[in-house]
């Protein structure tokens, strides 16, 4: 247990929190508490300083799990024996520190290797699971926790137990627990299930009283200097929350809530749009202690009124808006116009990319030699239309309506891999993946289980040596084939010539992106953005992580001149080979958002046949995956180059629809929309 620690009544400010806490120790229906802040704001500070307040627990001597001597309540299978001789002895409230990386065996429980052994049948080796019984499970960055390890946390706090079956290992064990969490919003948020498991949520901020945080300062001066006298100062303050939590307990049976108090609360609750009834039941138990703390005997409305935001921060929902009213009536004058509007969007094309095609044109070859789709562009070029400067030309569109992402994996596959995220499951070559299958080659990690049942046909014949009930050869033993989720990386290939700004489909575009970037920074991915225009294609994002750089850079980006889509494909190569020297085993996604004309080329080749060649090169590399989303208007002449690109690129091909919310994301999973 911790030693020295800074006492919770010594904390500057943060009441909210501190009667969060309170509340939690108070009742334990309340499930949790979710503290959500900056860092520096002393939230694992003060969960610690809880921890030194709860009374000491009565337990069964020995006992790993924790039992409580009282009869009726949840015991482990060897307490729970009629014969079993039970010794009470005094234990403090234990806290128990979840790690981010902590695999599946040390959290819920596994096999114990040396015992096992020694024996000769298994084991089991409680886990942070069985330590944390009847105290504080506290997890730092939650929402940074594996799924695998939030699904083992949400049975364990939905019914009380611990239930282990695996390795051939099957027992249970009483897990009642306070669970903690901290986290930071902008690194992720939490999954909903886990989420509303916990009771009540705080929002934290610094202080922003100079007075206070001078006050802050000179008492962890004083701390740090001579942490048995602070604590000292602070011993009657922190012995009346200790007893004012011991009363509370007491009472809190006796708090009576009204018929009338509940109506109030699900009223509370339905003008907030909660999902489910949890909220309900949590409100009910927390007014109930607030009202016990309070040493009030009836739930009154300041109890619920005050308490009320704790319950409902993290699970209040917006409403969904009415419906937009039907659109007005046009008149026939008004639709001719919008029939007509894909022409008028190919005149403004054909208007941006006069001036570099004149420049151009003694270079470009005869029209008669050229493809049907190529004549259509070069005609275009040749209308004798006058064109602003260059510098006017430019457009740069704001960010379109960013969306919440489902989720984004790649395929399994049979390759190990080192790296951390949270979106696609793959092997691993750490042990810190969840255990799925053993492997005949010793790679460190031992498989107790299948090393066991590879030796057990030969014991007859080797006997017993050193005392071990099981021996063991070399050619028994069995490694552990472990499987974890990582980041990915992604890139993005945008069109940013002049014709991407009809329509406002670079705003949509950058939209798009933007959702994806959130969504990759949540998940620890790489995330890259090329963009080609004019005569050339530049890295505008290079791999990050960083959402401020990516809103700022794609803010800033211009959109006009010529389509120079081969730069783009020999550009989007460059870096998915630099990312593949970097990360052999990596598994790069490239997101091509074009409408597939090109009339600027590398060479001396005409644009569409060398960008037809450069995409065919490509998907040479099986290692990367690619995807094609048509940004061209469906009008009344469509050229289809895009698709011709995806075909050549062996990618999947998607028309600018599908750059809808759910559709972009389902591109990137494999998914028709």
């Amino acid at each position: 247990m911790f030693t020295n620690l800074y006492p919770l009544a010594a904390i500057v400010g943060q009441d909210q929190l501190k009667q969060a806490l309170l509340l939690a120790a108070v009742n334990p229906l309340l499930s949790g508490v979710l503290i959500r802040g900056e860092k520096g704001t002393a939230k694992s500070t003060m969960v610690r300083g809880l921890s030194q307040l709860l009374p000491e627990l009565d337990v069964v001597q020995n006992c790993p799990f924790g039992c409580s001597p009282r009869n009726g309540d949840v015991r482990c299978t060897s307490c729970s024996q009629e014969n079993a001789v039970h010794i009470t002895v005094k234990k403090q409230v234990p806290l128990v520190t979840l790690p981010l990386n902590g695999t599946e065996d040390r959290v819920a429980g596994g096999i114990d290797f040396p015992k096992s052994l020694q024996q000769g049948k298994v084991v089991c080796a409680p886990g942070l699971l069985a330590q944390a019984n009847r105290g504080i499970l506290y997890v730092d960055e939650v929402n940074l926790l594996d799924d695998h390890l939030v699904d083992l946390i949400l049975d364990a706090s939905a019914s009380g137990i611990n239930r282990v079956e695996r390795e051939g290992l099957s027992f249970t064990h009483p897990a009642s627990f306070l669970l903690v969490g901290t986290m930071n919003p902008e690194e992720g948020e939490l999954r909903p299930q886990l989420l509303d498991r916990f009771g009540l949520c705080v929002d934290l901020k610094g202080e922003e009283d100079p007075e206070k945080r001078v006050e802050l300062m000179l008492r962890r001066e004083s701390f740090d200097a001579d942490p048995t006298v602070f604590i000292h100062q602070y011993e009657r303050q922190t012995d009346m929350l200790r007893q004012q939590i011991v009363q509370a307990r007491q009472a809190l049976d006796l708090v009576q809530v009204s018929k009338y108090m509940r109506g109030f609360i699900s009223e509370l609750c339905v003008e907030n749009n909660v999902a489910g009834h949890r909220a309900d039941l949590v409100l009910e138990q927390a007014s109930r202690a607030i009202a016990a703390l309070e040493g009030a005997h009836e739930v009154t409305f300041d109890h619920i009124q005050q308490i009320a935001p704790l319950v409902l921060l993290h699970r209040r929902r917006e409403a969904e808006p009415p419906p937009p009213p039907p659109p007005p009536e046009q008149d026939n004058q008004e639709q001719e116009q919008q029939e007509e509007s894909p022409q008028e969007e190919n005149q403004e094309q054909q208007q941006n990319e006069q001036e570099s095609g004149e420049q151009d044109q003694g270079q470009q070859p005869p029209q008669a030699e050229e493809s049907p789709d190529e004549q259509s562009e070069q005609g275009e070029e040749e209308q004798p239309v006058p064109m602003p400067q260059v510098e006017k030309e430019d457009q740069v569109f704001a960010i379109g309506s960013t969306f919440r992402v489902k989720a984004i994996v790649s395929a399994k596959d049979r390759v190990f891999r080192r790296g951390s995220g949270r979106r696609s499951r793959t092997r691993v070559a750490q042990k810190n993946g969840r255990y799925i299958k053993s492997t005949m080659h010793q790679n460190g990690d031992l498989a107790l289980d299948a090393t066991l049942r590879a030796a057990a046909p030969y014991q007859k014949q080797r006997g017993s040596q050193d005392g071990m009930a099981v021996h063991i050869h070399s050619q028994d033993i069995r490694g552990k084939i472990r499987e974890k989720r990582i980041g990915n990386f992604l890139l993005f290939v945008v069109d940013a010539s002049g014709s991407m700004g009809a329509r406002g489909r670079m705003a949509a575009s950058k939209g798009a992106i933007m959702s994806l970037l959130l969504d990759a920074y949540q998940k620890r991915d790489q995330v890259s953005m090329i963009t080609f225009r004019r005569k050339e294609a530049m890295v505008n994002l290079p791999p990050t992580t960083s959402v401020d750089l990516a809103g700022k850079l794609l803010a800033e980006m211009p959109v006009g001149g010529r389509t120079p889509l081969s730069a783009g494909l020999a550009k989007s190569h460059e870096q998915v080979r630099n990312y593949l020297v970097k990360n052999p085993t990596g598994r790069p996604i490239v997101v091509f958002l074009t409408d597939g004309k090109c009339n600027v080329s590398l060479g001396q080749d005409k644009p569409v046949p060398e960008s037809m060649l450069l995409a065919s090169a490509l998907a040479r590399d099986e290692r990367c995956r690619y995807i094609v989303v048509d940004t061209e208007d469906q009008g009344v002449v469509t050229f289809g180059l895009a698709q011709q690109l995806a075909g050549a690129m062996q990618a999947q091909y998607f028309k600018i629809d599908d750059l809808k919310a759910e559709s972009l994301v389902n591109i990137v999973k494999g998914q028709s929309v």
